[in-house]
């Protein structure tokens, strides 16, 4: 059974909301601490973000039975992970020895001969893997919501200034080359067949090496420098090729001798991966012996993350980068109000769905301007943009400009907003400080978590430092008024 939270008062623990936080701290965590601490003590967004979790968390799940982790600190420690940008390892370590964040929690105690409560490591990966993509869109759109009306100064009306671009997100891979993909189908299936109660395979850390060895050799003259001898290159791969092959083959005719729901499973794992060996053995031989050019569609660029894409942004370093291009817009107070994963798509193509998104999200919002880099134009792009309302749309055109383009584009107003596009690249940098330089979680489902989890401590980011500097000017109007008091007296 699960609960929000609601925190006993007892003596020697301090309530969530009367925790201090360092106000010229430099770090990272204090900020979207406190701006956690604001949605624990805001009754409105309180409901709203733990009735969303209660959904997701608790539906279809009996009211009794042995009491699992508190939906709070659920939210908590997802945030806390992605806001340091760190492991699992070292998010253990903080949510049971970091005061602030116990503090937070909600379970510090000082008290002596106390029992302390603390975290496990996998208690900690299960019930955070809870949250998905569907329900960190919606919590992001309520802290989104409520920021904007928070910061927003004298406008009577919602108006929105926005900006976007995108930027490859990497996965965990590693450069690919036809022969160490090759290598890691071999290193795959045979650890399988380890799993698997079968006979035949009493030499297989002696067929492992061996594989391995080859693998070595054959890179080495496959890819060293100088003059290299074509026909040295080829025995090398042929001979590459034949072990592979021979792999495939006996680990096609293994039959078990129990046969279990385990079993069952390593099975159908195994031919899996035999599947990504047959296929790199093909390419391998076609491209290095036959010599032929392998279309980008049969590409293969890991077997582990096999939605990475091989993303070519223009860069002069990196030229290439291994992973998803993730597409950010951001308003006037730098929060990121919408994002999207582009799944083997360009710039482009991403305008009249971002828009379809914007009218759904924020159907009462003027958007008074709206800047893109040169990769979004087309005369389609700038019309839709046109007819959606937008007044001030910075979308340079590529290459030759008719005269009324040229003359947009040249008017004052249209390169200011050209200028503060560049805001986009610090809110990018940032969001990559919040762990989306490198997704190190598995599969797309976990990129895509990983990304609505790092967008909301980004925002909270945010919010947490307009609350930080609203305490810092309330204590120095508070120090100024204790200043004049003591003059006239």
């Amino acid at each position: 059974m699960r609960q929000r939270f609601e925190q006993q008062t007892v003596l020697g623990t301090a309530l969530i909301s009367e925790v201090k936080f360092p106000l010229r701290s430099r770090d990272e965590l204090p900020p979207v601490l406190m701006a956690l601490q604001h949605i624990y003590v805001t009754p409105e967004l309180n409901e709203k973000i733990f009735s969303l979790l209660e959904q997701k968390v608790c539906k279809g799940k009996k009211k009794t039975g042995r009491k699992g982790m508190d939906l709070w600190h659920i939210l908590v420690l997802a945030v806390v992970r992605h806001t340091l940008n760190t492991n699992w390892d070292r998010l253990e370590h903080v949510a049971n020895y970091d005061l602030l964040t116990r503090l937070i929690l909600g379970i510090h105690i000082n008290m002596w001969g106390a029992e302390k409560k603390e975290f496990s490591y996998q208690t900690i990966i299960d019930n955070v893997s809870l949250i998905d993509e569907e329900l960190l869109n919606q919590i992001n759109l309520i802290v989104v919501e409520y920021g904007q009306n928070l910061l927003k100064k004298k406008e009577k009306e919602k108006v929105l200034t926005l900006k976007t671009d995108s930027y490859a997100l990497e996965t965990n891979v590693h450069f690919p080359t036809d022969l160490n993909l090759l290598w890691d189908s071999i290193r795959k299936v045979l650890d399988i067949v380890e799993r698997i109660p079968c006979k035949g395979w009493r030499k297989i850390k002696f067929i492992r090496r061996e594989a391995k060895s080859i693998f070595r050799s054959t890179s080495q003259q496959v890819f060293r420098g100088g003059n290299k001898d074509p026909r040295k290159t080829e025995q090398a791969v042929k001979a590459y090729l034949q072990y592979a092959e021979m792999i495939h083959t006996r680990t096609g005719e293994i039959i078990p001798i129990d046969i279990d729901q385990m079993t069952l499973t390593s099975l159908t794992v195994l031919n899996h991966y035999r599947s990504y060996l047959q296929k790199l053995i093909d390419q391998v031989e076609r491209r290095l012996i036959l010599g032929e050019q392998i279309p980008a569609s049969e590409k293969i660029f890991s077997i582990f993350e096999p939605h990475t894409e091989w993303i070519k942004k223009g860069k002069l370093y990196p030229n290439v980068e291994l992973g998803k291009l993730l597409l950010i817009t951001t308003d006037q107070y730098q929060f990121i109000v919408d994002y999207k994963i582009m799944e083997y798509e360009k710039d482009g193509s991403q305008v009249a769905s971002l828009y379809e998104r914007l009218k759904i999200n924020f159907p009462q919002t003027k958007i008074t301007s709206h800047s893109f880099d040169k990769g979004f134009y087309s005369k389609d792009n700038f019309n839709l943009v046109a007819a959606c309302g937008t007044e001030q749309i910075i979308m340079p055109k590529k290459g030759m400009k008719n005269k009324e383009e040229h003359e947009r584009e040249s008017h004052p107003q249209f390169k200011k907003l050209r200028n503060k596009h560049s805001a986009v690249e610090s809110n990018i940098n940032m969001l990559e400080h919040h762990g989306l330089n490198r997704c190190p979680d598995k599969g797309l489902k976990g990129l895509k978590e990983y990304v609505g989890l790092s967008v909301m401590a980004y925002n909270l980011h945010i919010l947490g430092n307009h609350l930080i500097a609203e305490e810092k000017n309330k204590k120095e109007r508070l120090c100024r008024q204790r200043e004049r008091y003591r003059k006239a007296a």
